[in-house]
Formats: structure tokens, C-alpha cells, sequence
């Protein structure tokens, strides 16, 4: 049974860094890449970043871009989502998600999730 726990979620000033983990179990070998969403209140979950577990292709959303840094730890099959120059609209639950393949994170096709960690930045 696959198993996603994410940690280290907060709340940070604008400007400010958080470092999130999602501790993967159980992925069987289909699973090929892994990932982050986030979703605002009241709006849809949106893409983050993802990293393919086959070959460290990454994805990032450009409103991430050059702020955000995806990074995996495959002998503890843990990956981390280090968050800079956090901004009040980076605010939202994270979830942590593994799919097929990067274009199917890209494409939402997710096929396993974590339970999420909150992200709070306050302006």
C-alpha cells in the first residue's frame, strides 16, 4: 500500500524559507515520478514541482520557478521541496503526490497522495 507523509509546513513572514518532506512507502516500481501540489482556499489544487525518480528530470510551475528547488533522497525515499522568497500567495495545503511519469504529474494524474501540510505566509 503506497504511503505519502509530508512534514514540515508552517508559517513564515514574506521572504522567508521553509523546507517541506514527504516520506514515500510501498511505491511499487510503476511509480516514476514524484511530487508536489498545493491548493488555496477556494481555489483549485495547482501544480508545484516534480522530479522523475527514473532519470531527476524536473518540472517546476512558473510561478515557482527560481524560488522553489525539488531534491530527492532515493536511498530514504524522501523528497523535499525547498521553498525561498516565500510570498503571502505561495500560502495553501501542500500535498505530496506520485504518479506513472512526469507528464502524468504534469497532466494531474496523480496515483497516490499524501494528507497534506499547511503552508501559512503572512505579508
Amino acid at each position: 500500500q503506497e504511503r505519502l507523509v509530508e512534514s514540515g509546513g508552517g508559517l513564515v513572514q514574506s521572504g522567508g524559507s521553509l523546507r517541506l518532506s514527504c516520506a514515500a512507502s510501498g511505491l511499487g516500481s510503476e511509480f516514476g515520478a514524484i511530487g508536489w501540489f498545493r491548493q488555496a482556499p477556494g481555489k483549485e489544487r495547482e501544480r508545484v514541482s516534480f522530479v522523475s525518480i527514473r532519470d531527476g528530470e524536473s518540472f517546476y510551475e512558473d510561478s515557482v520557478k527560481d524560488r522553489f528547488t525539488i531534491s530527492s533522497d532515493n536511498a530514504k525515499n524522501v523528497v523535499f521541496l525547498q521553498m525561498n522568497s516565500l510570498k503571502p500567495e505561495d500560502t495553501g495545503v501542500y500535498y505530496c503526490a506520485a504518479g506513472w511519469d512526469l507528464l502524468a504529474l504534469v497532466g494531474h494524474a496523480a496515483s497516490a497522495w499524501g494528507q497534506g501540510t499547511q503552508v501559512t505566509v503572512s505579508s
